[in-house]
This record gives structure tokens, C-alpha cells and sequence, in this order.
């Protein structure tokens, strides 16, 4: 029997979607989520539903889809389905910490049915279900400024990337060898591609954990069609390669991991992922990453498919974020600099999240200027805000300080603050920004000298690039 979450009236039903809705729902979203418009279906979206809704997924079932139906145009055969979205849950990490994230995704609204409430009232459901889940974040990436309307903020890094003509990538001398490989991965190799995977969380404040049936999944749990689909390859040591891996790599052992789509975006081929061994030298192993993207892009078809076949390939491109090792290795070939977006990013219950990550704020205290610091730092958001307590540099208490008694100046004179307009310190949290800039953009973000320093201290700067589970 389908779960009826609300009656909306006029005929319009939000629900849990079941199997039986597969086909609606995958026509929907390849339209509402084309970029050529709703009479030309991006079938990369088709696939993803249908992975989604009708294949084993390691966190997600059909009942995590929610539609908005119109009863009045379903059929007996196929529900009219005029709004949708989903949530995928999965776990992130904060500098290695592990917390629950909701993800939403595929959001969208028939363009009838638009300015109607109906993307707020899924997100009111989408939030409980998170909840009752014991998640602590929601996170979501999307078009600028509307999900802030649902308590979120643009508050982590989204990408960045790097990229280049393919006439001016590296070439191998007239017979020379090629000292690495790149071919594709099996089974067999997930347990070392989650290793190196890892470690390369080094490069980033916040990411995304995999287990063995998520990098199960990411091999070939997925249709190849599917718009969130990857190919993963394996990099191995040629037996030309030598010592030049700045460890001891032999002919045929790996030394790393690539990940990239199956067709062109655009006129480019994107390696998504690129790590490496510890001690495995980018400089040595780079050239050959950059000649294998060329070598494959040249014979891939772009996502989409014009008339004429699309655009020609003109390139490759290294999308691993903001840092990355490999960009300064790569800077003369892949000159053209692509700054990153942002995640949406809502933390409903912010003194719990502080808890869990209080280790982490310890660690950064001691290693600061503020170290063995006692006292009481508020956190204002003008409506509400947290205090967080230290004695000797050890946080003993992290509580909501309800706000609306005091004035405001009964509200800043004592202790440590800092004052955050809106959702602002989102940002500062995730290490998106620093104080200083937030400053710099918003004029009612002020603060006294000891907040400002604490702050400084437990909130650093430091960009992410989180791979999510699609």
C-alpha cells in the first residue's frame, strides 16, 4: 500500500515512491533536470533513476524518493508524478571524525506546478527522515541561493579544477617506453583502491567514507549510462618505470588510482579522482595520467550528443578540487584555473555537532597561541547562538544560548565572542572561509579581541573535496 506523507489538495498527493513508479519518475527527472529543456530528456538522469529506484543501492531504496502526484492526470498505468526528490543517506568525516549526512537530491518541479510550495514540503520530510536517521548534517549541491530558503548555506568547497589543450600535454621521447600504465580495475582491486583513496583524505577537511559495498558499488553497481557513473581504473608501474616512482614499484605493481566518466563533458575528458601511494612520485607518474585521459578522450563520445556528433575534443582536465598535488606538478599543461562552486550545507542542531567534533577543536587549541585557554566563547547568531566552555584548554561544555532576554550589550560584554549574521558561520565551521573574510563581506560579522583569536584557533581554514555516493 503506498504511504501517503500529506494530501495537498487540488487533486496533488505527496508519497514514498515504490518500484512501480520506476518509469514515471525516470521520465520526469531526465526532463526537469535537462539542460536542454523539458522536450529533450537527458537520458544520463533516466539511467540514475533507474539505478536508484530498481537496482540494489548500498544506502538508498525507492522508499527514500519522494513524488508529489497529481491523481487528477495518473492513469491505471502511470502516475502523474509533477515534483520529486530523494534523500541518500551516507557518512562523512570530519578531519577523520564520522558523522551521519542526509543528501537530497534530484530536486525538481514540473514547470505547471512551480511556486506552489511543493520542493518545501518535501524538504520538511526529507529533514525528519534525516533526523530520525541520527544524521547531523544535510548536504546538497544546486543552483545559487534557493536552498538557502530551507536552512542551508553555501558553506564548502564544491570541485575546482584544472585543464588543458591536449597539443600541449607531455609526449614520450621517439622511443621511449611508457613508464606507467593505466588499465581498468576488477574486483580484486577495490581493497587497494579504498587504501589509497584513505589516504588521500589528507588533502581534505571533510569526506566521503566508502565501504566495501560502496566501491563495490562505484565499480559495477551502476548502469554505464547512468550520469553519476564512473569508470575506475588501476595505475600500475611499467617495467620501464625503474626507481623513477621514488619508491620501490616493480613492473606491474600498482601505484595508484584514477577515476573519470565514460564520455566527454563538453569538448574535455575529467579525471574525478587521481591518488596516489605514499612515497609515489606525482612528478614521475603524472605525464603518463595525462597521455592515458588524452589517449581515451580522443575515442569517447561526448554526454551530449548533437546532431553533428558535438563538440571536438579539445582537451583533458584534472577536477580534484581546489588543492590538489598533482596541479602543481600539471600547472604548464593544464593552465586554465576553473575556481570551485559550494556545497549547500545545514546543521540543524549545531552544539551537537560541536560535540562530536570536539577533539578535533581541542587538537587545533593546543597546537594555537590560545593554548590552556579558560573561558566561555559565544558564538551570536543574533537569534540564537552556542557557547562553547574551556578550561585550560580542554572544552568541558557545548550548549545552545538561547538569546532574547539580554540586550545587546548584556549579550557581548563578557567573555569571548563573535557575532555570525544569518548562517554565516557555516562557512568558518567547514573551512570554507576564514574570519577575516567573512568580515570583509558582511559588516554586522564583529567580534572582541579573545573571540576572535578563539575562533582563529578552532576554526581553520581548509578546503574539501567530497566524492559523494550517488
Amino acid at each position: 500500500m503506498t504511504e501517503i506523507q500529506e494530501d495537498l489538495g487540488n487533486g496533488l498527493i505527496l508519497r514514498r515512491a515504490t518500484r512501480a513508479d520506476t518509469e514515471a519518475l525516470a521520465d520526469f527527472n531526465a526532463r526537469v533536470h535537462s539542460d536542454k529543456g523539458w522536450d529533450e530528456p537527458d537520458m544520463g538522469v533516466s539511467a540514475w533513476v533507474h539505478d536508484l529506484v530498481a537496482r540494489p543501492h548500498p544506502t538508498f531504496t525507492p522508499g527514500d524518493f519522494l513524488v508529489v502526484e497529481d491523481t487528477a492526470r495518473s492513469t491505471s498505468d502511470r502516475p502523474c508524478v509533477v515534483s520529486s526528490s530523494n534523500l541518500i543517506s551516507q557518512t562523512w568525516t570530519y578531519a577523520g571524525i564520522e558523522f551521519g549526512v542526509g543528501r537530497p537530491e534530484l530536486v525538481g518541479t514540473h514547470p505547471d506546478y512551480r511556486r506552489r510550495g511543493l520542493i518545501r514540503k518535501q524538504f520538511e520530510v526529507l529533514h525528519r527522515w534525516s533526523a530520525e536517521r541520527g544524521e547531523l548534517v544535510q548536504a546538497i549541491t544546486g543552483i545559487p541561493w534557493y536552498y538557502r530558503q530551507f536552512g542551508y548555506d553555501m558553506a564548502l568547497n564544491l570541485h575546482g579544477a584544472r585543464r588543458g589543450p591536449e597539443t600541449g600535454l607531455p609526449a614520450l621521447k621517439d622511443g621511449e617506453p611508457e613508464p606507467y600504465l593505466v588499465r581498468p580495475a576488477t574486483p580484486d582491486d577495490l581493497g587497494f583502491i579504498a587504501e589509497i583513496d584513505e589516504a588521500g583524505h589528507r588533502h581534505s577537511l571533510v569526506n566521503c567514507v566508502r565501504g566495501a559495498a560502496q566501491w563495490a558499488y562505484e565499480l559495477s553497481g551502476r548502469n554505464p549510462t547512468n550520469a553519476a557513473h564512473f569508470e575506475l581504473r588501476i595505475i600500475e608501474a611499467a617495467a620501464s618505470a625503474g626507481a623513477s616512482a621514488g619508491a620501490s614499484a616493480g613492473a606491474g605493481e600498482c601505484v595508484g588510482y584514477l577515476a573519470h566518466p565514460p564520455v566527454r563533458w563538453g569538448s574535455h575528458l575529467w579525471a574525478t579522482r587521481y591518488e596516489l601511494k605514499p612515497g609515489v612520485s606525482w612528478w614521475a607518474v603524472t605525464p603518463s595520467v595525462l597521455r592515458y585521459l588524452k589517449a581515451v578522450g580522443l575515442t569517447l563520445r561526448p554526454y551530449f550528443s548533437d546532431p553533428d556528433g558535438g563538440p571536438p575534443f579539445k582537451g583533458v582536465a584534472f577536477e580534484l578540487g581546489e588543492q590538489h598535488p598533482a596541479y602543481a606538478i600539471a600547472a604548464d599543461w593544464l593552465p586554465i584555473v576553473s575556481r570551485p562552486y559550494t556545497w549547500y550545507m545545514r546543521v540543524p542542531d549545531l552544539p551537537a555537532f560541536l560535540r562530536l567534533i570536539a577533539p578535533v577543536l581541542e587538537r587545533r587549541l593546543a597546537q594555537s597561541d590560545m593554548a590552556g585557554h579558560t573561558g566561555n566563547l559565544k558564538l551570536d547568531f543574533y537569534r540564537d547562538g552556542v557557547v562553547v566552555s574551556l578550561e585550560q584548554g580542554r572544552i568541558v561544555d557545548i550548549a545552545a544560548w538561547p538569546l532574547g532576554r539580554e540586550s545587546d550589550g548584556e549579550r557581548v560584554s563578557e567573555g569571548a565572542y563573535v557575532r555570525f549574521p544569518d548562517l554565516t558561520f557555516l562557512q568558518v565551521l567547514f573551512g570554507h572561509r576564514a574570519l577575516d573574510e567573512l568580515h570583509h563581506a558582511y559588516t554586522d560579522c564583529y567580534d572582541n579581541l579573545e573571540g576572535r583569536l578563539l575562533v582563529d584557533a578552532l576554526f581553520v581554514k581548509q578546503p574539501s573535496e567530497i566524492w559523494p555516493i550517488a
